[in-house]
């Protein structure tokens, strides 16, 4: 059940990040970035289900913030960043879980002003809709399933947050002939 959910989530973010020209067609592959999936999922969970029931937008949306961190940090210092023990954490305890997002687009991604406030809508929007998916699905909260569905939408977010930020430092997946 889930993969299907977690697909259906691929499918929705992908169309909509790319009809506003946010990501490519054809999706980056940064296998460095996916293997540090697991570990900051790991080290998320806790905050992020906490978070969820009063805010789910922020648990959600964080974690795109989380991906495009990923994607920055591959592109300028993956040598150091990549021997962190903990890199969910290191972002985290930068200014604490609630400004997490704010510290991740002024200190990591560099953003001010219009940049800064376009991004905060977007991932906004992002959020939303995945909320709104995992809402249709009907689950009980609390269950193995619940917990299952909002791993997929925090993975979705994840690699989406990653793709948009590859995409914008210029890193474009084209078809080769």
């Amino acid at each position: 059940m889930e993969q299907k959910f977690e697909d259906i989530l691929h499918e929705d973010l992908h169309r909509y990040l790319h009809s506003i020209k946010e990501v490519d067609e054809r999706m980056p592959e940064c296998p460095d970035v996916e293997e540090k999936w697991a570990a900051i999922a790991q080290s998320y969970l806790p905050d992020g289900i906490r978070e969820f029931q009063n805010y789910p937008n922020a648990s959600l949306g964080w974690m795109m913030y989380v991906g495009m961190a990923i994607a920055k940090m591959w592109d300028t210092e993956w040598d150091v960043y990549s021997k962190l023990e903990d890199i969910y954490i290191y972002l985290r305890d930068k200014r604490g879980y609630d400004s997490m997002d704010e510290y991740i687009r002024q200190d990591v991604l560099l953003l001010d002003g219009e940049d800064y406030t376009s991004l905060e809508k977007l991932v906004g929007e992002c959020a939303s809709r995945v909320h709104s998916a995992l809402m249709r699905q009907r689950i009980e909260p609390g269950t193995k399933e619940a917990f299952h569905a909002y791993v997929a939408c925090l993975h979705q977010l994840y690699l989406m947050g990653a793709a948009m930020q590859l995409n914008r430092m210029g890193y474009h997946m084209t078809k080769m002939n």
